[in-house]
């Protein structure tokens, strides 16, 4: 399989965390990277440098769309984590970049609740980083559509994605 580095920045282009993932292949929802339990995640921020992943899991990074997804296997308590993001580009032959835009969405497995986090980060660096209007319309889009895809269940944060996530781990 071929590693694909999937970086994240922060607006001003500082770098915030990347991780190498296993392409798995791509459908009609994007692209799906694997991220085995224990893939090395690099932080560019806080008090720890390195972390490893806690739970198997697959990345879905959509081919339109101001979002990824992180798709958990159990044991981990969420079954899913979507970042809100730029569109992802393409910016080498193994390599894509999103711009990190703060605010996150996190589902639990135990009940299915859908949880908006970091609004006040987003608040935050829409003013000390200067995001432009079209960069908020799209955060604040993608939050709500991905709220309303979370909770009602719609593919592919139903199903869909445990075909790429029994894929983990395998050569």
């Amino acid at each position: 399989m071929t590693a694909v580095d999937l970086i994240l920045r922060k607006f001003d282009g500082s770098p915030h965390r990347q991780v190498t993932g296993q392409l798995l292949g791509e459908d009609a929802y994007g692209t799906w990277l694997a991220t085995p339990r224990g893939s090395v995640v690099s932080y560019h921020y806080g008090d720890r440098p390195t972390g490893l992943t806690r739970a198997d899991a697959v990345r879905l990074i959509p081919a339109e769309g101001w979002w990824m997804a992180m798709c958990l296997a159990e044991p981990d308590a969420r079954d899913m984590y979507c970042d809100v993001t730029t569109p992802a580009r393409w910016t080498g032959p193994a390599e894509i970049t999103v711009i990190d835009l703060d605010i996150d969405l996190v589902r639990y497995r135990a009940d299915g609740r859908v949880e908006v986090e970091d609004e006040d980060e987003f608040a935050e660096h829409r003013v000390s980083l200067g995001y432009p209007d079209e960069i908020v319309a799209g955060a604040l889009q993608a939050v709500a559509e991905l709220r309303e895809a979370l909770t009602q269940n719609e593919e592919p944060f139903a199903d869909h994605y445990r075909k790429w996530l029994g894929q983990v781990g395998r050569s």
